[in-house]
């Protein structure tokens, strides 16, 4: 094996350490924000509904204490890392939406100003659900104690 490769394999086991306590902040810190934007706006329903209704969203009162509610409850799960790739696909939807509703005018400009799209608040969120559902929870979450995968 020659250096390079024994380097290689260091820096691959270093990156393999270091995933379960990056996933586990990417977990709690976003976890909080879904929470806490869930909250917020279920806190705030009506004045939420009518934002929908000014987006065109249909049966916006409805589609408030859904998006809310998910944004609330799955905050709580990733927190917990309980459910986490369940949580992390109804939360990359409703990133989605927001980003198709809210804030459409960053596709228009997508390849002339693409900060726009990275600057946008949905998008933040959505890549923070995308790794969580992509790589898991990681090793400190309650999915690991609930679901643990015999080894072959």
């Amino acid at each position: 094996m020659t250096l390079l490769s024994k380097g290689y394999a260091l820096l691959g086991k270093a990156g393999a350490l270091l995933q379960s306590p990056l996933l586990l902040v990417i977990r709690l810190f976003w976890g909080y924000q879904f929470f806490l934007s869930g909250k917020g706006k279920l806190l705030h329903l009506d004045k939420t509904a009518a934002y929908f209704d000014s987006l065109n969203i249909p049966l916006p009162k409805l589609n408030a204490i859904m998006a809310s509610s998910t944004e609330f409850a799955g905050g709580i799960l990733l927190l917990l890392g309980l459910f986490s790739r369940v949580s992390s696909l109804a939360l990359m939807c409703v990133m989605c939406v927001a980003l198709g509703t809210a804030h459409r005018e960053v596709f228009a400009t997508l390849f002339s100003k693409p900060d726009d799209l990275l600057g946008a608040d949905p998008f933040l969120f959505l890549y923070a659900a995308t790794l969580v559902f992509c790589f898991g929870p990681g090793r400190f979450a309650v999915d690991t104690l609930i679901f643990k995968q015999k080894k072959a």
